[in-house]
């Protein structure tokens, strides 16, 4: 059975000036279950998890700081966002889903979490809207409880993971895989093990042919026993974050793929939903659900 990570603090309203299109954590649940693709039993609710899975990923300081509201104002402001208890509860939230949506992964074969992708949160400290590195903790949790030995992180998201792969640089457990937009943000790039930046404008046929290249490769030679995918939507063409050239059914395509190749490898995938900017809210709720179609139709 497909299991899928939702809670309702997802939808956190931010002051004004500071909002995301955040309906669509609402939204692409109810979609789900309005189509037939998944019913009430699919979703489970995460709730606030024991803090020392936090303190693998994240120093200390900076997981104490951020818990007791005292990041000094810099930090803060980097983050992106006014910090709250609610919005710092939704974070542990979402990375409890990641956490418990793995463990289903090893289980059923795919899992997803309806939220998470906070893959710019580092070490040490948070950026681009993320506090708390959501796969990051996700996977040092399956490494610690060793119920796996070797993970790769696919990063489709259309910006770097930045965050991650400062995480995991030079661990030789996690192998971090991002595709990104070159000249969007992050405007200073992390090294991941393997970047691939694309250039403004790249289309369905350019971004596939990469991908379908390259991801076959990397698992015969990395060999991984779980996957993370962080299958962003904001590559689409109409987002207004992004600046890559992909169709709905481009970006379906690329899920479709991906997915498929950790079928036919019989390796674990959980999937995180990352950005999606579009102004048309449909369209956003629509390349999401495409994400949890597949899964179903591929796994089940």
């Amino acid at each position: 059975m497909l299991k899928i990570a939702y809670h309702s603090i997802y939808k956190h309203n931010l002051p004004e000036g500071h909002r995301f299109p955040m309906e669509k954590y609402d939204l692409l649940p109810q979609q789900l279950i309005y189509e037939g693709t998944c019913n009430e039993e699919n979703f489970f609710i995460p709730e606030i998890p024991n803090n020392k899975y936090f303190f693998m990923v994240h120093d200390a300081e900076y997981v104490s700081d951020l818990m007791n509201m005292t990041l000094n104002q810099k930090a803060a402001r980097k983050i992106g966002f006014p910090l709250s208890e609610d919005l710092i509860a939704r974070e542990m939230i979402i990375a409890d889903g990641t956490i418990k949506a793995s463990e289903f992964a090893i289980k059923y074969g795919i899992a997803m979490n309806i939220a998470g992708g906070t893959h710019h949160a580092f070490t040490n400290k948070g950026e681009g809207f993320c506090m708390l590195n959501d796969q990051a903790i996700g996977a040092r949790y399956l490494l610690e409880k060793k119920m796996v030995n070797k993970i790769l992180i696919i990063d489709l998201d259309v910006h770097q993971g930045n965050g991650t792969a400062e995480i995991f640089y030079n661990d030789p457990t996690v192998f971090t895989f991002s595709m990104h937009g070159k000249s969007n943000y992050p405007f200073h790039k992390e090294k991941s093990d393997l970047d691939i930046p694309l250039e403004n404008g790249t289309n369905d046929t350019t971004y596939l042919s990469i991908l379908k290249e390259v991801l076959p490769d990397l698992i015969t030679k990395e060999q991984p026993d779980f996957i993370y995918y962080l299958c962003g939507v904001d590559v689409i063409k109409t987002d207004k974050l992004g600046k890559l050239s992909l169709t709905i059914d481009g970006c379906k395509e690329r899920d479709r793929y991906v997915l498929q190749t950790c079928k036919n490898h019989n390796i674990p995938v959980m999937c995180s939903m990352g950005g999606g900017y579009t102004p048309d809210i449909k369209i956003i709720i629509d390349a999401h659900a495409n994400t949890f179609r597949l899964a179903q139709e591929i796994f089940f």
